[in-house]
């Protein structure tokens, strides 16, 4: 039975988007997506092309993309809809094992990577994690990277940075942060002796900025890319 608080339901299925060059594999994994009621393949595409022309325009949850898709160009994309759609959670899929690769996926913005040939048969559970707030990396991946992450952190570095946030002013960056640990605008206003009305401006300008419409695509994005 699937917990009712979960992300999953049969009423309110995750939407997942498909993007791999391989027909065979990419047929496996759409194969058992279908069977499983938590999970709804609203769309695929098999080139970079393809990918790029549908992926701005339908709505989904989740997007599994493979990183090979046009000569390498899958990294590229996964950074664009992750600056245009904050709000979807991106999961590379790739034939490389390499800690260098997974650790690039991540600074894009990616929540998952999944090494192709060690992860049939568990993509749906991979979609069912990160939709409702995990991560999923392949074990062997996970043994590589893990220590650089808590490396990275020990010292004190923001390895998930982006230049988006150069435009940020530090006025800004603090609203942002209090917006993380789930302030209202009121309260906001309080700690900082600004008027809601000011807030509610830096608020606006944050959003133009970071091409977002809502404060969890906001929050989601400022901490993927190291903000907060």
């Amino acid at each position: 039975m699937w917990p009712s608080d979960m992300k999953g339901q049969q009423s309110q299925p995750v939407r997942v988007f498909l993007v791999d060059e391989d027909r065979h594999i990419r047929n496996v994994i759409a194969q058992e997506l279908m069977r499983d009621p938590r999970t709804l393949l609203v769309g695929q595409a098999s080139s970079y092309k393809e990918a790029r022309k549908s992926v701005f325009s339908q709505e989904f949850d989740v997007l599994l993309i493979d990183l090979s898709i046009g000569e390498g160009q899958g990294a590229e994309l996964l950074e664009s809809i992750q600056l245009k759609r904050p709000d979807v959670l991106c999961i590379a899929i790739s034939a490389s094992e390499s800690d260098d690769a997974a650790m690039d996926a991540l600074k894009r913005g990616a929540v998952g990577y999944l090494v192709k040939n060690s992860w049939f048969g568990s993509y749906l559970q991979a979609v069912l994690e990160v939709a409702n707030g995990g991560a999923a990396i392949s074990p062997r991946v996970a043994k590589k990277i893990i220590p650089k992450i808590f490396n990275a952190a020990m010292q004190g570095e923001k390895i998930f940075t982006h230049k988006k946030f150069e435009s940020l002013t530090e006025r800004e960056i603090d609203i942002l942060k209090l917006i993380a640990q789930g302030k209202t605008t009121q309260e906001i206003s309080s700690y900082l002796e600004i008027s809601p009305l000011t807030v509610a401006t830096h608020v606006k300008n944050i959003y133009g900025k970071m091409q977002v419409r809502t404060r969890a695509q906001a929050v989601r994005y400022a901490m993927l890319t190291g903000i907060i």
